[in-house]
């Protein structure tokens, strides 16, 4: 949803989902798809290259689907929660660009 809200923000109030062809693209939980139509690939790349700890909390966060949510991928909740809102968290980073 952060991310969501990052896209959110560049378009006028009730004009979300901005165009009806983009619209199918913003209903995903492909963080991929999602940073590159908030138009944040090059700050994410640059953090990655900067930032090491953030790099492996991107890492574990990425890969998530909601089919994942299912399987056994060897990671407990507890390091998807601290990818996501620990140190150098996905989400502290985000915030940063809503």
């Amino acid at each position: 949803m952060a991310l969501k809200a990052c896209i959110a923000r560049q378009v006028k109030k009730y004009q979300f989902p901005p165009k009806a062809d983009r619209a199918r693209k913003l209903y995903t939980h492909n963080l991929d798809e999602l940073i590159s139509e908030a138009g944040l690939q090059a700050e994410l790349v640059a953090e990655i290259t900067r930032n090491p700890a953030f790099a492996a909390n991107w890492g574990t966060v990425k890969g998530w689907t909601e089919e994942s949510r299912y399987k056994s991928t060897g990671l407990n909740g507890k390091d998807m929660y601290n990818a996501v809102v620990g140190t150098d968290g996905v989400l502290q980073w985000i915030k940063q660009r809503w």
